[in-house]
């Protein structure tokens, strides 16, 4: 055998060995992980019923633990349950003296365990919370890690669906505040105490989205409160949330307005186009009432009015207007058939009226001098003389006022009968009144939601964006 031979062989049993020592190695180092564990853990050793001292083992001071959470997702925003659903990782670190343990020169950074019941746990509840569960597949989500110098990090992802009071003054308008309150349920700040960490104790999923909402900004805040039986620490993180318009300009605004303005066609059918008109009032003003009623279906019932009711109370009333006018063009027009009738009446009164006056004329013209009456025979005229009647209308013509011209009535002077006037005003009034009132309402209700836009922007010192 050579000696290439013996290196080959020496250097195999080498490989065998270290590789031993390797093993041997963790299988201490697993040991000895054991045996800290025991040690800190072990029966009669550690009471997890105990609260931890304060800082630096002080017992007369709280147990101060810092919270800080991952935003995993945020599932649903539900208007009418005024609730919203959202997954987060969600963590706690503390200090409990009893825990340190030798690291083994640096070796032993932590140890992990995956029983919270084994140490003792901040009894930290969400209060705003309706339903909430925890993730357990394929492992339960949940770890517990102890550093040397006995710090605590509790680790867990949960999914809960949290209370959002919500005020829809302004739906579809709006900004909704959705909070997330943290609280302890029997430990006073005398004894616990839950803070912020530092630096960004709330982060959120990159590319969050939301099918109607947009996540604008967060905050953190504290929210402590006080019972009789003292005052417990509590947190909170509120999530400003902007509504998405474009969904609801296409869905309701822009199909209102079509709705208005089809409802404006019947002005210009012809007033004797009855069937026409009255089928085209009704199923527009049925149209706008379904539109209206599956929008308030969505919603729930509230004591106030809402920017979608102004908005959709006021084109239910312009159509229900175009309908009413129809029934006004057509009483006029049937008011308007007897009007030729009456008015050869009245022509023919007023030439008796005229013919009654000549006679009058003349008599006091024939008593005043009896002996000057062959004087007066060539004026006196017969009763029907067309000249007589003809002076006398000369006579009343001078005797009237003058007028001065009206631009408004020279122009509706252009349409013959009052129905058509009435059509021929709808068509200019409508359009514009409903103009001034897109003018108002836009304007009012955009300002009054940068208004609340900036009040919350006042009332926060510290803001965090994403």
């Amino acid at each position: 055998m050579g000696t290439g031979h013996y290196f080959w062989v020496i250097f195999y049993f080498a490989s065998l060995c270290s590789a031993s020592l390797a093993n041997n190695a963790k299988i201490n180092f697993r040991e000895k992980e054991k045996k800290v564990l025991d040690q800190i853990l072990g029966a009669g050793k550690y009471d997890a019923r105990i609260r931890p001292s304060g800082i630096n083992g002080t017992e007369n001071l709280p147990t101060y633990v810092y919270v800080n959470m991952f935003l995993r997702s945020i599932s649903k925003i539900d208007d009418y349950k005024m609730e919203y659903s959202v997954q987060l990782t969600f963590r706690e670190q503390w200090t409990d003296e009893r825990l340190k343990f030798d690291d083994i020169q640096g070796r032993l950074k932590y140890l992990t365990l995956t029983e919270a019941n084994r140490v003792w746990m901040p009894d930290l509840f969400f209060s705003n919370e309706k339903e909430g569960h925890f993730h357990n597949i394929i492992m339960p989500n949940v770890y517990i890690r102890i550093f040397p110098n006995g710090s605590v990090l509790y680790s867990i992802r949960i999914s809960l669906t949290l209370a959002c009071p919500m005020n829809l003054k302004l739906y579809p308008l709006d900004r909704q505040i959705c909070s997330l309150r943290m609280a302890s349920y029997g430990w006073t700040t005398n004894d616990l105490v839950f803070l912020w960490k530092e630096g960004d104790p709330v982060q959120v999923v990159k590319n969050l989205h939301l099918p109607r909402f947009t996540l604008e900004k967060f905050l953190t805040d504290y929210c402590n409160s006080k019972t009789n039986t003292g005052e417990y620490s509590c947190l909170k993180v509120d999530l400003l949330f902007k509504r998405e318009f474009s969904y609801y300009l296409i869905q309701i605004y822009i199909p209102c307005c079509m709705l208005v303005i089809v409802s404006w066609v019947s002005f210009w059918l012809d007033q004797g186009a009855v069937p026409a008109r009255v089928s085209l009032g009704v199923t527009t003003l049925l149209t706008m009432a379904t539109q209206t009623s599956g929008i308030n279906a969505s919603l729930p019932p509230v004591s106030y009015t809402k920017a979608i009711d102004v908005w959709t109370g006021v084109c239910l009333t312009f159509v229900f207007g175009a309908l009413l006018e129809f029934a006004l063009v057509n009483y006029a027009s049937r008011s308007g058939l007897n009007k030729p009738n009456m008015h050869k009446e009245n022509m023919k009164k007023k030439r008796r009226d005229l013919e009654q006056a000549s006679l009058d004329a003349a008599s006091d013209l024939l008593d005043t001098d009896s002996n000057a009456t062959f004087a007066m025979k060539p004026l006196v005229r017969h009763p029907g003389d067309p000249l007589a009647l003809e002076k006398l209308r000369q006579c009343e013509v001078h005797m009237q006022p003058p007028k001065r011209p009206n631009c408004c009535k020279t122009w509706l002077s252009k349409f013959p009968t009052r129905s058509k006037r009435i059509d021929v005003i709808s068509r200019i009034t409508f359009p514009l009144v409903f103009a001034l009132f897109n003018l108002v309402y836009w304007s009012t209700y955009l300002f009054r939601d940068e208004e609340d836009e900036h009040r919350w922007n006042s009332k926060r010192c510290v803001r965090y964006s994403y």
